[in-house]
């Protein structure tokens, strides 16, 4: 990968269609600081305006963490709507990584926990190093999670076992994450990236507006009745089968030939 514009507290690489956002505070094990919000927030929405990237890799730098939570020295100063200010806008980094029509791909190479946990959750898929640990541990220390822990966990695995993670605080080893679908792939620390920069490229070689629809229409279908998620799958359906892409995805199956997709 070449390496692009470096934040305070960020590193960005580029491959061809894939971008690499590596969390730079080792020292903290990666801890998710207003500032750590801010460039993130700034990242995404710069990789989200690059046509010529197609996917994005989120890691921690280090063997130790992929993420941990809230800067605990900044969150002890904090007054209760500093506090409300600080949820909202992790919250919006969150949403900004869901929605941001183009797969995220966390790569756990540690511990995610707190916010790191919250923010793996915000990503398109989880793919954990053997090595990774996950907990929701914020009532240990009187808090409760903040950065969309609460909503989006038990979507993911169901209501019982988020609020045993979210009101026991407990660390779970990679092994019990997948098994509970907090994760979907386990593979070692070396084969980590290698991985996620795999999935990427296949997904890269399918017509972008489609990935971009086919993203919308589960994550925001999770959130609607079923009938209105029918609908919202056959309106944009009609919006790819106009696309620019489509025409040549057809095109390409009869001559039978490798698509030119064009994200149009």
């Amino acid at each position: 990968m070449t390496a692009s514009r470096s934040f305070d507290t960020l590193l960005i690489e580029k491959s061809g269609s894939i971008a690499q956002i590596t969390l730079n505070r080792p020292h903290v094990l990666n801890a998710l600081n207003r500032q750590v919000i801010v460039d993130l927030i700034a990242a995404m929405e710069k990789l989200r305006a690059d046509d010529a990237i197609r996917g994005i890799i989120l890691t921690g730098s280090g063997d130790t963490a992929f993420a941990v939570g809230a800067d605990i020295d900044e969150l002890r100063r904090l007054t209760a709507s500093q506090a409300e200010v600080l949820a909202r806008d992790g919250q919006a980094l969150m949403t900004l990584i869901e929605s941001l029509g183009k797969p995220v791909i966390a790569a756990l190479n540690g511990y995610a926990i707190g916010g790191g946990c919250e923010l793996a959750l915000a990503c398109t898929m989880r793919v954990a190093a053997e090595h990774a640990r996950f907990a929701q541990p914020e009532v240990r220390i009187g808090f409760i999670p903040g950065f969309g822990g609460t909503q989006r966990l038990p979507r993911l695995i169901g209501k019982g076992r988020a609020l045993q993670m979210i009101l026991s605080g407990d660390m779970m080893d990679a092994q019990e994450a997948y098994r509970i679908g907090l994760v979907d792939e386990i593979v070692s620390k070396e084969k980590l990236i290698d991985r996620a920069e795999a999935i990427l490229w296949t997904i890269s070689t399918n017509a972008p507006m489609a990935i971009r629809f086919a993203l919308e229409a589960v994550n925001n279908g999770m959130e609607m009745t079923r009938a209105q998620g029918l609908e919202l799958e056959a309106a944009l359906f009609g919006r790819a089968a106009a696309a620019e892409d489509a025409k040549e995805g057809i095109a390409a199956f009869l001559e039978r030939r490798k698509p030119r997709f064009t994200g149009r």
